[in-house]
């Protein structure tokens, strides 16, 4: 598995690539035998851990060799990870089809959303879809990832390591830019299934 998570860096590190990246298969792992019951059902687990509020982003990157349009998807699972490098992470699951094109860009744009862009998240949720038609936005500094009209906040990555967690791959980015909206508009929060 983590094999298939260091092809994905190696096809980002270069612009040129022109092979397609797949999404991964779901894992088949399993933390308990066949004959033991799972610890935790996931509908429990979905349930429970909905009682802890986050914030809401998207996450763009520019467009992959070979496509049209950038890269976007509505991620909850954004956090701060170091300050000495500056790090962020986040979570994509490992059959997204839109990580496979954030890969292969090896950059990305952290879209902090605000409190009247739940229709923006929304849109970003959905697949298969143009996510940019009629959407403003314009390049970070450093990368050229999208960086959406009336985001609370924009930080501009590097790829720096993915690691395996899962049904789920961690990304690291190593943070080359950033910048807040100006005022005090608060932010998207999502909690029991919502926005708030």
């Amino acid at each position: 598995m983590a094999a298939a998570a260091v092809r994905y860096l190696r096809s980002a590190g270069s612009p040129t690539v022109a092979e397609s990246v797949e999404a991964l298969p779901r894992p088949d792992l399993r933390a308990v035998a066949d004959d033991e019951r799972a610890p935790v059902p996931p509908a429990e687990f979905r349930r429970v851990l909905g009682n802890f509020a986050t914030g809401v982003t998207v996450i763009t990157a520019p467009p992959a060799e070979g496509e049209a349009t950038p890269a976007g998807f509505a991620c909850q699972s954004f956090s701060a990870l170091s300050l000495d490098p500056p790090l962020v992470v986040f979570m994509v699951g490992r059959t997204s089809r839109t990580w496979p094109l954030i890969a292969r860009a090896g950059v990305f744009c952290v879209n902090v959303l605000g409190a009247d862009q739940g229709e923006l998240c929304r849109s970003f949720a959905v697949s298969g879809a143009d996510k940019f038609a009629g959407v403003d936005h314009e390049p970070t500094p450093v990368s050229g990832s999208p960086r959406l009209a009336g985001a609370a906040a924009w930080i501009d990555c590097t790829i720096q390591a993915v690691h395996t967690g899962g049904d789920h791959l961690i990304v690291v980015g190593r943070v080359e830019a950033l910048g807040a909206a100006d005022g005090d508009e608060p932010p998207l929060l999502f909690h029991r299934g919502r926005f708030l």
